[in-house]
């Protein structure tokens, strides 16, 4: 028997809804190893995050914050840390490190900060982008070790920040429940999406940051060459009611399908037979990878993490930002070149079966936590 005391850990991310950040956060305390770490997880909102914890037997709290650096809620977050002994503050994503920040000063506790992708980007006010710079900096430079997802975000760090330095460990899922073989609920049939119609899957946040409107516009486009394609669109976000509205506007509403957050993905990924992630930036997309270890023909951007997936015609297709037509084409040639899209299927199961794993990710970040530790003692 294992007497040596356990390593607490406190997982922090900015909400409960689910979305990439929160999707590693579980995969990640569910595959930690309970004989020598306890996680306790902190988000800053309510949502189905908080169920999945509270069905997995995992301590968690909900400290409310909307807003990145909140005094208002740091008092609540120190004592939490003190009254929880926690040995280590792990943060997901730059609205969690803000307001742990102080916290973990004010108790002592050291601070690790993964960068699920920066907030900062080219597109954004020149004020905006430097605010949001300033605060990474501070950030990175304040905690005791950090963690890119993706070798293209830990890239963008050297670039930006004088001496930065992190650890690059890929996201990882549960392949176990991410299975193409498992059998599921018949989500065409709940739907009623006609048996024989190709269907595209975009499950996501419908936010700026996945590019809803270029799907739109470029699904236009391939209903004007095949009429016996669904896009099934899977998500909330403060761009669906621009979504929805477009869609209607170029008369395509009666060849999409809706719906909201919903927690059988593995079930939803199984009835689509494309996967579109037309993001402007990532980090290392978790909605990727499961659709790929579903054996799903997949379409990204040339953006970050994407590319470091997906390669061109390999193990999915790969077009530029912003651009209808070569989405268009994509979608379009996976529908009709079925050799290539059973090809990139493959490949892309292959791949996350080699590289993906949740429980090799979860390793290497204990890893760092004992490292940490040590350095600190």
């Amino acid at each position: 028997m294992n007497n040596t005391p356990k390593i607490k850990v406190l997982q922090a991310i900015r909400q409960g809804l689910i979305g990439g950040g929160e999707s590693h956060v579980l995969s990640l305390v569910d595959a930690m190893d309970k004989e020598r770490f306890e996680p306790v997880v902190l988000s800053f909102t309510d949502g189905p995050m908080i169920t999945r914890l509270q069905e997995m037997g995992i301590r968690h709290y909900v400290i409310p914050s909307l807003k990145a650096f909140d005094p208002s809620c740091w008092k609540r977050v120190k004592t939490l840390i003190q009254e929880e002994q926690i040995d280590i503050v792990h943060a997901h994503g730059s609205r969690a490190a803000s307001n742990l920040y102080i916290p973990t000063r004010m108790s002592g506790r050291p601070l690790l900060y993964t960068i699920h992708g920066w907030s900062f980007h080219d597109d954004q006010p020149f004020l905006q982008k430097q605010m949001r710079v300033w605060s990474e900096r501070l950030l990175t430079s304040g905690a005791k070790a950090n963690i890119s997802v993706s070798a293209s975000n830990r890239d963008t760090g050297v670039k930006h920040f004088s001496g930065f330095r992190s650890t690059v460990i890929n996201n990882g899922i549960d392949l176990t429940r991410f299975n193409p073989s498992a059998s599921q609920n018949n989500i065409r049939q709940e739907l009623g999406i006609p048996a024989q119609n190709t269907v595209i899957g975009y499950i996501a946040r419908i936010t700026i940051q996945k590019d809803p409107l270029t799907l739109v516009y470029a699904f236009k486009k391939v209903l004007e060459q095949h009429r016996d394609i669904t896009l099934l669109v899977v998500g909330e976000g403060d761009m669906k009611e621009e979504m929805v509205s477009l869609a209607a506007a170029q008369g395509i509403a009666s060849h999409i399908v809706y719906q909201p957050f919903r927690g059988d993905v593995p079930a939803l990924l199984q009835a689509i037979d494309i996967y579109c992630l037309p993001s402007l930036w990532e980090g290392l997309p978790i909605g990727l990878l499961e659709a790929m270890a579903m054996r799903k023909a997949v379409i990204v951007t040339a953006v970050d993490g994407s590319k470091e997936i997906v390669t061109d015609r390999q193990n999915g297709l790969v077009v530029p930002v912003r651009d209808p037509a070569a989405l268009a084409t994509a979608i379009s040639t996976l529908h009709t070149d079925v050799p290539l899209r059973t090809s990139v299927q493959h490949a892309a199961a292959v791949t996350v079966n080699q590289h993906y794993c949740a429980k090799g990710m979860t390793r290497q970040v204990e890893d760092l936590y004992r490292d940490v530790l040590d350095h600190q003692n």
